[in-house]
């Protein structure tokens, strides 16, 4: 069975898919893949969005670009822990996955109790936690 088009003949699907080939190879955007195209920067006369006082874009609401960068460390090296875990059970897991001083230091000074998340290891460290949105 032959591909093409009933509406008209081959001449014309061959010169169709010539001219849509670069597209096809090269990756480049369709308007199917809109999501690739970068948005538009604004230009200098335009307004800038606003953000609450403190708080930076791409940072949850309750927390800083610091907290933020710190947790983020904590996770990477206290991911896979299956909760609620201990300080004991959260110091083994950081070692074993070979974590930095600075994290091993972190998790050493946290209070000797059981751990649900790590947004409550964050609130035992005194990091901001998100604020939840209603």
């Amino acid at each position: 069975m032959e591909r093409g088009s009933d509406k008209h003949g081959p001449r014309l699907d061959e010169q169709q898919k010539h001219e849509t080939e670069g597209m096809v190879r090269g990756g480049g955007t369709t308007h199917a893949e809109e999501w690739r195209e970068p948005e538009a920067m604004s230009s200098s006369g335009e307004e800038t969005p606003s953000y609450a006082p403190g708080h930076a874009p791409g940072v949850p609401q309750g927390m800083t670009p610091h907290d933020v960068d710190v947790r983020s460390d904590l996770a990477k090296w206290l991911s896979d822990t299956h909760w609620p875990a201990s300080k004991s059970e959260l110091l083994d897991r950081a070692r074993r996955e070979g974590a930095p001083d600075p994290v091993l230091d972190m998790v050493e000074s946290l209070p000797d109790r059981d751990y649900r998340n790590m947004a409550d290891i964050a609130k035992a460290l005194g990091l901001g936690v998100e604020q939840r949105r209603f």
